[in-house]
């Protein structure tokens, strides 16, 4: 048993966070992805939904910063409860106020878990595990987060299936409601968080927060960017699609939903394995750790990540039935190949006493321009579904090239001039 927790780099404090996550997502997936249907149910359009999709980016966007902020600030688990309160809020607003406009409004406040809880867990395993296997430690967070997922949308898609797209939600949202209740004790009462310096006082300055993405990051957020295009342009629209276009019950896209997480479940531990073994050979002439060649090293599986990216549009666009679909979302999930690498690397990236801070302005930049995409994604839907999917995989390609001839992730940061030794565990 000690070797597989080492294995998993499973320490104490990690998996009480991860145990925390897997219950606010169970519900918070409930609802969320059939959104759209309720939107449409209540008459709102197209338009109305690729609002809805813009808003969960630009939020997410402006969330991450203060969120990243606020977890170097005042800790992750102050954080983590007072977010959870605003998701709760969030859902209540949806379930006693039956309009579309509600729906967004709602929204506004229960996208913002996820938005603070991502810097503030990263920051969380970065600190409490060593440089060689962090990407073991967010694999297992990408894989709790999928568990609630697949589960989610088939409890939510039941939920539509017996009570209709209006008081389904609604009835879905309520139970997200109670877990999320029921999260925030947990959290008080269990969850383990060091005591803050007492007087670590940085203001919050948005300006100065940008100089912390380094050149190398750049290039990754540039690539990041052009990808979450190629995903946001017709990610509000994929239940549309599979549901009214190739005619599917709710439950059955629940099921294709549970496919998605599952495939990408199943590959998050061996991916991770063979990520940390490249990073371990990455060793300078003398035997010492090279950290610039272990990121490099983490590139291949990257650029896989980012070829499944580009491929589910078009798979999705020649399914005309739902064994077909199947196909389309197991490639989807296999998108998720390289994306806790990703994520990792977007730490090793980043200046060791401000990784919250970093990882968030990273996702700040990020959403706030993947926003437009998401709102040009209602636009292009109205114009032609089929192009739209044509588009959007036009932009994985792109995003994909420009990974692979323009990212160096060999490049030496500033703070390995000075030490190649590996820093100490939590």
């Amino acid at each position: 048993m000690r070797k597989i927790i080492d294995f998993l780099s499973l320490k104490k404090n990690i998996a009480v966070l991860l145990s925390v996550v897997l219950f606010v997502e169970l519900g918070e997936r409930m609802g969320e992805r059939f959104l759209p249907l309720y939107i449409m149910a209540l008459g709102g359009g197209s338009i109305a939904i690729g609002i809805l999709n813009a808003l969960d980016n630009f939020l997410s966007a402006v969330y991450s910063m203060p969120g990243g902020y606020l977890s170097d600030r005042f800790g992750y688990k102050k954080s983590l409860i007072f977010f959870n309160i605003m998701a709760s809020t969030g859902y209540l607003i949806v379930i006693i106020f039956p309009y579309w406009q509600a729906a967004i409004i709602g929204a506004i406040f229960f996208i913002s878990w996820s938005a603070i809880s991502l810097p503030a867990i990263m920051s969380a395993i970065s600190k409490s595990i060593p440089f060689h296997k962090r990407t073991m430690g967010i694999t297992l967070h990408s894989l709790t987060r999928r568990i609630p997922m697949a589960v989610g949308p088939i409890l939510g898609g039941l939920c539509l299936s017996i009570w209709g797209d209006i008081t389904g939600i609604r009835v879905a949202f309520s139970i997200a409601f109670i877990l999320s209740v029921i999260s925030i004790f947990a959290q008080h009462n269990m969850l383990e968080a060091p005591e803050m310096p007492e007087r670590i006082k940085f203001k919050f300055n948005p300006v100065k927060m940008f100089y912390l993405i380094n050149q190398p990051l750049k290039r990754l957020l540039i690539s990041d960017i052009l990808m979450r295009f190629c995903e946001q342009i017709p990610y509000a629209f994929v239940v549309i699609w599979c549901v009214k276009y190739v005619q599917i019950g709710t439950f059955q896209f629940g099921i294709l939903t549970a496919i998605e997480m599952i495939t990408a479940i199943l590959i998050y531990i061996p991916v991770a394995y063979f990520v940390e073994r490249s990073g371990k050979q990455a060793l300078d002439p003398s035997g010492a750790p090279n950290e610039a060649a272990r990121r490099e090293s983490k590139k291949k599986y990257i650029i896989i990540s980012f070829v499944f990216f580009s491929l589910f549009p078009i798979f999705i666009l020649f399914s005309n039935s739902f064994s077909a679909l199947v196909i389309a979302f197991i490639i989807r999930g296999l998108k998720e190949f390289g994306e806790p690498t990703r994520k990792a690397l977007i730490l090793d990236l980043s200046p060791e006493d401000n990784q919250a801070m970093a990882y968030g302005t990273y996702y700040f930049i990020r959403d706030i321009v993947v926003s437009i995409a998401a709102l040009g994604g209602g636009i292009l839907w109205l114009l032609s579904p089929q192009m739209t999917l044509i588009i959007s995989s036009g932009f994985g390609v792109l995003g994909t090239l420009y990974f692979i001839f323009y990212t160096d992730l060999s490049e030496k940061l500033p703070n390995e001039e000075k030490s190649p030794e590996e820093p100490k565990t939590a």
